[in-house]
């Protein structure tokens, strides 16, 4: 059984990117004085019933001084097709890189082997120069020697060469959050980390993260410097890394989902016939909405960075921090993961 993380407040109004926490009389009167309701249905009774005066845990402090709204951006479907090139209609992808920055987004997730760099560019084209608070965690170690070709790199001096690039890709001086793509079978992860702490201590890096790694090989990464986040795939459907999930906890690092809604294959929460359709139309939202709703209440260090290349869907997809589970829903939920 899955504990429940809810909590009693809810957060509306990302004006200037603030989150405001409202108390229950705040929230009906100004709801009610606006004749708005902030979901459709039963999902506003909901969250009307799920409002206290205490505050929900909406931001997460990365490294201790890096605060980030949860739910992130992860801009890798900006690309073209097969994460190759550039995206076909570039003018939409800035359009939905700066929507999500107006609906309170401040961390995006990025590599450089997306496009390859084309959407570091992107990021940069789109937004630099860029708003106070706002972080941008890219990654290393993995090339793209052609569309649909993942080759793992984690040699000290290319990714001496990956930070250095990255840098001038988007315009920075230095990195908030940069993330070992993949551990390199051939490369000891102690000398991979190793060049990147280099990195860390000459300015360049901020923080460092892990991507697709075992507790094992964290514990061996901390060894050489601070490890800050951990982006492993993990969904409803998919907990294999639930023991990561659990060190992150323990170690106050955070925890960034990556294929939140089950990507883009036949597992996706984002076709029709996928395990939370029913649940989802008894709340009135779309399946993806409720994924990422549990993703947020499963664990306080729980980043979700759900990507898209609409504009809709990306609406959509911020609209779930709105949502508050009851035990009732958690217990129902639990039983579709399978």
């Amino acid at each position: 059984m899955v504990r429940s993380e809810t909590t009693g407040a809810i957060e509306l109004g990302e004006v200037g990117r603030i989150v405001h926490v409202m108390t229950r009389r705040k929230f009906l009167g100004t709801t009610i004085a606006g004749s708005a309701t902030v979901l459709a249905g039963t999902v506003f009774q909901k969250l009307a019933l799920a409002v206290t005066t205490s505050a929900t845990q909406s931001t997460f402090e990365l490294g201790g001084d890096l605060s980030v709204n949860r739910l992130g951006f992860g801009a890798m479907r900006l690309t073209g097709q097969g994460i190759w090139g550039w995206p076909p209609d570039r003018e939409n992808a800035k359009k939905v890189l700066r929507r999500a920055l107006d609906l309170g987004v401040n961390l995006i997730d990025t590599a450089d082997a997306y496009g390859p760099e084309t959407d570091e560019l992107l990021i940069a084209e789109a937004l630099y120069p860029y708003p106070k608070g706002l972080v941008i965690a890219t990654k290393g170690g993995l090339t793209r020697p052609g569309s649909g070709q993942w080759v793992p790199n984690g040699r000290p001096e290319y990714l001496s060469q990956c930070v250095d690039k990255s840098l001038k890709r988007l315009k920075l001086e230095r990195i908030d959050v940069y993330q070992l793509h993949t551990v390199d079978r051939k490369v000891p992860i102690e000398e991979s980390v190793g060049a990147l702490k280099a990195a860390r201590d000459a300015g360049k890096i901020r923080h460092v993260g892990l991507s697709n790694v075992t507790t094992q090989e964290i514990d061996r990464a901390k060894k050489v410097l601070p490890i800050v986040s951990i982006q492993n795939r993990y969904n409803l459907t998919d907990r294999e890394s639930e023991d990561v999930l659990r060190y992150c906890e323990k170690e106050k690092m955070g925890f960034l989902p990556w294929a939140p809604v089950g990507g883009s294959g036949r597992s996706s929460l984002t076709k029709g016939g996928n395990p939370l359709e029913a649940e989802a139309k008894r709340h009135n939202v779309s399946a993806v909405q409720l994924a990422l709703a549990w993703l947020l209440q499963k664990s306080p260090v729980m980043l979700p960075i759900p990507g898209t290349s609409s504009l809709a869907h990306l609406e959509e997809n911020m609209a779930a921090a709105k949502l508050q589970l009851t035990p009732d829903d958690w217990k129902r939920i639990e039983l579709t993961k399978s």
